[in-house]
């Protein structure tokens, strides 16, 4: 009994051994117009079956492990491939392959192409697919997120040519600013994720749900024409390869977050969730705007005493920053080459940070008179949370039909303390001291949901796509606190004093609540048609694109004042001064504190979009070296903002519709050379905060924010000039120049006022123009045994640009332009070890941050804000452990650490000159390590 017991264990341990000496190939199979190929026959020489490939392109094969085996990749008109691969047990391994047309464009000749190893090809794909794309653009494989150190996006665009990125999130494309860039998520336009500014959050998406991404620069038709910069298409992950269970944990600390005291205040007991619990909630008695009006004071006053009675912020320890990551799938198969693919991702990152700023104002008069306004020093201590999930499901009916469902949620709040110390200038001399606190919570909630179908026809050679799109955007803050105090350095025996009067303030005794829902509905759908013609293959393809957006915006800033001035209450410390029983009885006699709303239907407005846009593209291969791609793209938007009703003030309706043509030609010089022409029209519209008379004191800014109804949207005629050389499989050289010509290009401006009354609004110069010549090349430095496993990577860009207007005396740049950009890169990576580490450099030329009311050098009212240029280096070290299945990773960012000014100069010179220019604002914000642990499972 036991010999068979024990004969059992053995067969049952030798299957499992055996089941488990496998390993998979799994990848995408496109031609050279980086069309993805249904369909396509993958079968083994050695043994006999096969797979095809799905209506994607892509497909997973099972081998066995430890053996050198030749794959075989047929499809009908095309050159068949042989590739020969080596099986490692339990692993997956990413093969993409390129397929060309067969030489004698018969529809049924299959030749046998020369093999190579399955690690080359994918490079090679790779850099084919970029040469051969339609316009000009960068690409990155999921092979390539794959072997790096990035954790989401934003990481992932750091590595890309021509672009940068802003606060870990925000792009920067040929110098050109956020509200210039667009972003497509799975090829469907994404809204902004941000309240008050038009962006998409790049650190949303985690890296390791990134199939690739595309950063096109030159505009075609079929995509959205809504940007100037670049369009990043992120394409997260269909249906994965295998099952698969991934875990990641980090933490990390900032070099001057740690080194200091961390000031944090009284919240929810979700805050470290990043959504607040209710403890920030107006009181139950109050119900709405009309009701709330028709109280009495003292009625009034009851709800000012019922809220939380928190305007001071406590020192307590410096604390370290935390990540979480998990994310897993699996793959279900049926007969029919039908197949089920599920992912879900999880992400929590907690970053503390404590900013060193200064925020000055100045008054000028002529061009060497300059008088400070006010001069503060801000110490701003923010805990960050960023949380979400992130899930798809896959279902593929045959090689020529799938649909898809994706979804990401996430959550991005900021919970901060600001401590402003400072002086005044009131008049007297010495200026007044003057000390404040901000107390908010900015909570912003993003969900976006997908659906999608993809499906070939291969005997009338159409492809069809078809998708709907559900986002919301809630920003909700809770109970913003200000308080600020002040006192009389003429009178020696004076003391601070709250800055709280007769009259309702958003900068002090001011409590302010925001609601913001923003609601997008998207659907739309293409048809590619594919024929024969010139002995070529040519395409033609049209699509409609029907989008709606909905907001609802609603604050309410209430303040806290005095009837009478009582300056014993005023003396009181930030943790009495508002305390219920120093609230009056609400008569106008009271010498005790009062409570009401600010009113005004600024405060409220409602906006609605409708974007219809059709397009139509040709894309036609002339010869074997000329490629044309062309087309029109028509958007018609048509805008209700500020009120339904007409006669309301606010109410404001435009509609506009956009003809945007875009022309790409190639022309191959020969295998490894292209050059590359383009011309097309592109608009950027203005976002809704722009357009909004909705007022907003901003603390950090020390300054009111306050649309512009009348702001028009800014046409962009765009040329490009491109050579590209591709030497060999990991290497790039490209050089090329490009103009910008903007109509009506957008801009923000600084109006200087007294007393706080200085605002910043937006407007439009009637034109622009931006022209420059940029440099990429990447370079494997396999000189020797040394240097063979380093890659080399730059970028460079010059670009020249200014705005002009004929009412106007100007002579400047764009606003947010910068005149260079250089991105730098030293990769170190020995695969076989499971060692990459990375040195990345970058640094953005300066540019003006706001526009002043007047030109620097004569009697200008207030010179335009200009912000220096600052040099960021990026390190980061990379090793897999446990068999490959752990790693551990160590990066460090900002290790230069330079600080960050915002200047003004009354000399006609805009570079920076720190012993003699204004500073406006500085920033000076640390060095971030962190150390992260991650297993597959």
């Amino acid at each position: 009994m036991l010999r068979r017991l024990l004969s059992v264990i053995i067969l049952l341990s030798l299957s499992f051994f055996a089941m488990a000496q496998r390993g998979k190939i799994s990848g995408k199979v496109s031609n050279n117009r980086n069309e993805a190929l249904p369909g396509v026959s993958i079968k083994i020489l050695e043994a006999a079956g096969g797979v095809q490939t799905g209506v994607d392109g892509t497909y997973v094969i099972s081998l066995e492990a430890g053996k050198k085996l030749q794959l075989v990749f047929s499809f009908v008109g095309y050159e068949a491939k042989t590739i020969e691969v080596e099986v490692k047990p339990n692993e997956d391994q990413n093969l993409d392959v390129l397929l060309e047309l067969a030489n004698n464009k018969s529809t049924d000749v299959v030749v046998k192409g020369q093999a190579r190893t399955g690690r080359q090809e994918t490079v090679s794909a790779l850099i084919q697919y970029q040469k051969n794309t339609n316009t000009v653009a960068s690409v990155v494989s999921a092979e390539a997120i794959r072997r790096s150190p990035d954790r989401n996006s934003g990481d992932v665009l750091k590595r890309v040519p021509g672009t940068s990125v802003q606060e870990g999130k925000y792009l920067v494309v040929r110098g050109l600013a956020d509200r210039y860039n667009q972003a497509m998520l799975n090829g469907i336009l994404l809204p902004s994720t941000e309240a008050d500014r038009k962006t998409f959050s790049f650190d949303l998406i985690p890296a390791n749900m990134i199939d690739n991404m595309i950063i096109n620069k030159a505009f075609v038709p079929e995509h959205p024409g809504e940007w100037a910069g670049g369009l990043v298409q992120v394409n997260t992950r269909d249906i994965p390869t295998k099952n698969f269970f991934s875990l990641q944990i980090g933490t990390g600390f900032n070099t001057q977050t740690i080194a200091n005291d961390f000031y944090t205040y009284k919240g929810g007991k979700t805050d470290w969730l990043g959504f607040d619990d209710g403890s920030r909630s107006l009181p139950s008695s109050y119900t709405t705007k009309n009701q709330f009006a028709l109280l009495t004071p003292a009625e009034k006053n009851e709800i000012g005493k019922q809220m939380e009675n928190v305007w001071s912020a406590e020192k307590g320890g410096s604390p370290i920053n935390a990540s979480f990551q998990a994310s897993g799938g699996f793959v279900k198969k049926f007969s029919g080459n039908r197949q089920l693919g599920v992912i879900i991702g999880l992400t929590y990152n907690k970053t503390n940070r404590y900013t060193k700023l200064t925020n000055n104002g100045y008054s000028f008069s002529g061009s060497n008179t300059v008088t400070p306004d006010f001069l503060y020093n801000d110490d701003k201590y923010a805990q960050d949370v960023l949380a979400g999930a992130l899930g798809t499901i896959t279902y593929q009916f045959n090689s020529n039909n799938k649909i898809s469902y994706k979804t990401i949620f996430n959550i991005n709040t900021s919970d901060y303390a600001t401590l402003r110390s400072g002086l005044l200038n009131n008049g007297r001399s010495p200026f007044d001291s003057l000390r404040g606190t901000e107390l908010a919570l900015k909570q912003n909630m993003f969900w976006n949901n997908q659906l999608s179908g993809e499906h070939n026809f291969p005997s009338a050679q159409i492809k069809a796509r078809w998708y709907g799109s559900f986002n919301v955007l809630d920003a909700y803050v809770p109970d913003q606190r200000r308080l600020l105090y002040l006192k009389d350095n003429t009178n020696a025996n004076s003391a601070f004093a709250a800055q709280i009067t007769n009259t309702l303030s958003q900068q002090s005794g001011n409590r302010f609540y925001q609601f913001l829902n923003d609601y997008v509905y998207t659907a739309g759908g293409d048809l590619t048609k594919t024929f024969n013609l010139f002995n070529q293959k040519q395409s033609i393809k049209g699509g409609y694109l029907f989008q709606v957006r909905d907001r609802l915006f609603d604050s309410k800033p209430f303040s806290v004042y005095l009837p009478r001035d009582n300056a014993q209450y005023r003396s009181l410390p930030s943790s009495q001064i508002f305390a219920a029983g120093n609230f009056g009885d609400g008569s106008t006699a009271s010498t005790q504190f009062a409570f009401d709303a600010i009113g005004g239907n600024i405060y409220r407005y409602l906006a609605n979009n409708i974007l219809n846009a059709g397009f139509i593209q040709f894309d036609n291969q002339f010869t074997s070296k000329f490629r044309l791609v062309w087309g029109l793209r028509v958007e018609n938007f048509d805008q209700l903002l500020g009120s339904v009703k007409q006669w309301d003030p606010r109410h404001s309706h435009t509609e506009v519709t956009d003809y945007l043509p875009g022309i790409n030609a190639t022309y191959k010089l020969n295998a490894k050379t292209n050059i590359r022409v383009s011309a097309s029209q592109t608009v950027v519209r203005p976002e809704l905060r722009e357009l909004a008379t909705f007022q907003f004191f901003d603390f950090d800014l020390n300054a009111t924010v306050q649309g512009s109804p009348g702001l028009k949207r800014t046409k962009i005629t765009n040329a490009d000039v491109r050579y590209e050389l591709y030497p060999k499989a990991g290497e790039v050289f490209n050089i090329g120049v490009f103009y910008k010509y903007f109509d009506k290009p957008i801009e923000q401006t600084f109006n200087l006022g007294g007393g706080g009354s200085s605002t910043f609004n937006y407007s439009n110069p009637e034109k622009a123009t931006a022209y420059g010549i940029e440099l990429e090349y990447r370079k494997k430095l396999d000189f020797n045994e040394v240097t063979k496993n380093f890659t080399f990577l730059t970028n460079l860009s010059y670009i020249k640009s200014k705005v002009a207007d004929s009412k106007l005396a100007l002579d400047r740049p764009l606003q947010g332009q910068s005149n260079y950009l250089v991105n730098a890169g030293l990769l170190y990576d020995l695969e076989s070890a499971g060692f990459n580490a990375t040195f990345l450099y970058n640094q953005v030329g300066e540019r003006i941050a706001f526009v002043g009311t007047g030109s620097a050098g004569g009697s200008s009212d207030f010179p335009d804000i200009w912000e220096s240029s600052r040099p960021v280096l990026d390190f980061q070290v990379t090793q897999k452990i446990m068999q490959k299945k752990g790693e551990i990773r160590l990066g460090v960012s900002d290790i230069l650490n330079k600080k960050l000014y915002f200047y003004q100069n009354t000399d006609g010179n805009t570079k920076l000159n720190k012993g003699v220019d204004t500073y406006r604002f500085t920033r000076q914000f640390g060095t971030t390590f962190s150390l992260t642990f991650g297993y597959n499972f």
